[in-house]
């Protein structure tokens, strides 16, 4: 492919949380990642990112920030439990859908909404978009929302219609698992499990270039330089692993950037491959 593939990195709010959220403590505290017994000088603010991708097949968004619900009782919206362990900021103007209206585009325009998983900081603004032509997860990331309740808000995306994809062998990612969304390899989605079990990675690539979309793989380029998990996983084995994927990608000579969906040092801007 040699036409441009632009790849637009947005904040749409931020998170306040726990620093064990982003990076696993060594502390007795096996509760630590909810700010129990904590104080609060270990609460962080942090970015959350949604990035579009114009690509020359259609507009390709990956993940979607806070739906602006967050705005009002956030206690009520997040459930009891979860505004304890994370806070939403979204401020006017930067919701997805505010932020694609100042590009010139409307839900409609989007031809995928890709949901690398269903955490609320990424699938929140989904019914902002609900007139996007496809809304996507992967269908283990999607039976996980079935099976955990406490953790993924289901009426986030109550009467959206979600299609989850399957992934199938190939030559990307720790478990050789990916979706390759256009079967031209420019965009693929890879399994990077660990902090959740259908979590995806997203590589962009053309012209010999690739840009890595981590996601919660790690929530910062530190994580990966230092190996640090994030405190929350289902699987810690399948985290490191993901993680050390990460990193040997990051390395690679034609990665142009990977970034990490929560990284306090990465600001908006767009990448051009």
């Amino acid at each position: 492919m040699t036409s441009t593939i632009k790849v637009h990195v947005l904040h749409c709010g931020q998170v306040q949380v726990d620093i064990a959220v982003p990076f696993k403590q060594k502390t007795l505290n096996p509760l630590a990642f909810t700010g129990l017994f904590r104080s609060s000088k270990h609460q962080i603010v942090i970015p959350v990112s949604a990035y579009l991708i114009e690509h020359p097949k259609g507009l390709v968004l990956v993940d979607t920030g806070w739906h602006t619900d967050v705005r009002g009782d956030q206690a009520k919206y997040l459930g009891k439990i979860s505004y304890r362990i994370s806070k939403a900021f979204l401020p006017e103007g930067q919701a997805v859908h505010e932020q694609l209206l100042k590009m010139g585009i409307k839900a409609k325009d989007l031809d995928y909404v890709v949901i690398s998983h269903m955490d609320a900081d990424h699938a929140s603004g989904i019914k902002l978009l609900n007139e996007a032509k496809n809304m996507m997860t992967s269908d283990m990331e999607w039976q996980a929302t079935v099976k955990n309740k406490l953790r993924y808000k289901q009426h986030m995306w109550e009467g959206i219609e979600i299609k989850p994809f399957s992934m199938t062998d190939s030559e990307y990612g720790p478990m050789r698992k990916s979706f390759d969304l256009f079967n031209d390899e420019s965009i693929v989605f890879v399994h990077t499990p660990g902090h959740s079990h259908g979590m995806v990675s997203t590589i962009v690539q053309n012209n010999g270039k690739f840009v890595l979309l981590a996601n919660d793989t790690g929530y910062s380029k530190e994580s990966w330089e230092e190996m640090i998990l994030p405190g929350i996983v289902v699987n810690k084995k399948h985290a490191f692993e993901s993680l050390k994927w990460v990193k040997n990608m990051s390395l690679k000579s034609n990665c142009i950037e990977a970034l990490a969906n929560h990284d306090p040092e990465i600001l908006p801007h767009v990448i051009e491959l």
